[in-house]
């Protein structure tokens, strides 16, 4: 949901249309820092949460942020604006933040894995005191992007000091361009069995319920409404009825909008499935 006029605007957004779960950027997504929260945003934010009890409410880091990149400023950058993040996050409650793991940049993958390592120890110190987890996004693999494969998830989790500061997102459409199969139980079983015998269930905090513009193993990160992609509506059905994830939070992030009616009809086609 968007934050536009202030970050309880997306919980006020969240509930005109029955959201039981929302999820919105901590600040703008495209800058790498933003203001900081007024007493007056996290008043009216409070009484949102307060008037309209969600399931769960989580944010996601902006898209500039980059912690496998090589040592630069933009990689300092990043390090400061996702800890700028995480303390936006923790003031507002909230139990985790979705990352992007980074792109290397050409460096390689074991050194980009290892420069995502060291930004998330030197965040995660920082904010010692703080009990917001980093969900690390699984993606669709385009360029030079980490996250496309779930051994990537067990090196990080391996190498950092504090793992249990961290947690793991699943986004279907990255899944899927990144060639799991998901539109059979057996895909979907598959998949899951890698992120089980890599990071732990235990570990998976949220799922992206998108479908996928993108073809199988295409590495094109695209989303499409439930039903309107490559993926297809009949997927959705044996994952959105997963009984080890009965309890877990699931998100749309497909295109919509500002009357959010493709929303509804995303909601109600997700719900009409579960059995």
């Amino acid at each position: 949901m968007s934050t536009a006029g202030g970050v309880w605007r997306a919980l006020e957004r969240g509930n005109s249309i029955g959201c039981e779960i929302v999820q919105f950027f901590v600040k703008n997504n495209m800058q790498w820092f933003g203001k900081s929260l007024t007493p007056r945003d996290l008043e009216q934010y409070s009484r949102q949460l307060t008037e309209h009890p969600f399931h769960s409410v989580f944010g996601h880091a902006g898209y500039l942020i980059n912690l496998a990149a090589p040592s630069s400023p933009k990689r300092d950058k990043s390090i400061e604006s996702l800890i700028q993040e995480m303390q936006k996050a923790e003031a507002l409650g909230l139990p985790f933040l979705v990352l992007h793991p980074g792109a290397h940049l050409g460096a390689g993958e074991q050194a980009g894995l290892q420069q995502v390592v060291s930004g998330l120890d030197e965040v995660i110190r920082v904010t010692r005191d703080s009990a917001v987890r980093i969900a690390l996004e699984n993606t669709a693999g385009r360029g030079t992007c980490l996250g496309y494969t779930s051994a990537h998830f067990a090196a990080i989790y391996d190498r950092v000091q504090h793992p249990r500061r961290l947690g793991i997102c699943l986004d279907t459409a990255h899944f899927f361009a990144a060639g799991y199969d998901l539109r059979t139980p057996r895909g979907w079983n598959k998949a899951i069995a890698e992120i089980d015998a890599s990071v732990g269930l235990n570990e998976v905090l949220a799922f992206h319920l998108n479908d996928s513009k993108a073809d199988l193993g295409s590495r094109r990160d695209r989303h499409a409404g439930i039903g309107q992609g490559k993926l297809g509506r009949k997927a959705f059905a044996h994952i959105v009825n997963d009984s080890r994830f009965r309890d877990l939070p699931g998100c749309l992030e497909t295109p919509k909008s500002p009357d959010m009616h493709e929303d509804l009809e995303n909601l109600a086609i997700l719900r009409s499935l579960v059995r």
